[in-house]
């Protein structure tokens, strides 16, 4: 089936351009304008654990190190009592506990101290992430709530290797 144009029509399809730069110089304008930059959040010195057959792993020197294990009940949540042990010795309660506690270490005026201070977390392996987090937030530092200033008190945080999981 063949198409005719009426005879003495020069009729061309044109697109026009200049609507369209409009459009996109527009929502170029309106992406710049919205976008925000915020400072970032939980930004923590985080140390994975590294591969187990991972060789010239250097021996800790500081002398603050302290291993955290967090121990679970069988729903995943923080057992009670005493689910926070601090270098197999000191058993916490609650995460308030284990914040007094670095502060009472690492919390004085040394720079020096808090620098060298280091901790490994050791978690069960149904532990929900809450708690990880929860722990991290009692090691890392705090908010003076007077001043309005962020006290830090350890930055150097790492992860013990995993566990197997326990068989079913």
């Amino acid at each position: 089936m063949k198409f005719r144009r009426p005879t003495g029509s020069d009729d061309k399809i044109t697109l026009q351009m200049t609507p369209m730069i409009d459009i996109v110089f527009q929502l170029l304008v309106f992406f710049v304008f919205s976008f925000k930059i915020g400072a970032q959040e939980g930004d923590f010195n985080v140390k994975m654990p590294l591969p187990s057959n991972q060789v010239g792993v250097p021996p800790p020197s500081s002398i603050l190190n302290m291993q955290i294990r967090l121990i679970a009940d069988e729903t995943g949540k923080l057992r009670q009592p005493g689910g926070i042990v601090v270098n197999g010795e000191m058993r916490f309660d609650t995460f308030q506990d284990l914040h007094n506690y670095v502060v009472g270490i690492v919390g004085g005026d040394e720079p020096a101290a808090r620098e060298e201070a280091e901790v490994e977390l050791d978690c069960d392996f149904d532990l929900h992430y809450e708690h990880v987090v929860e722990a991290i937030t009692a090691v890392s530092g705090y908010v003076d709530r007077s001043t309005r200033k962020v006290n830090k008190l350890i930055e150097k945080i790492k992860f013990a290797p995993p566990a197997a999981p326990p068989d079913p």
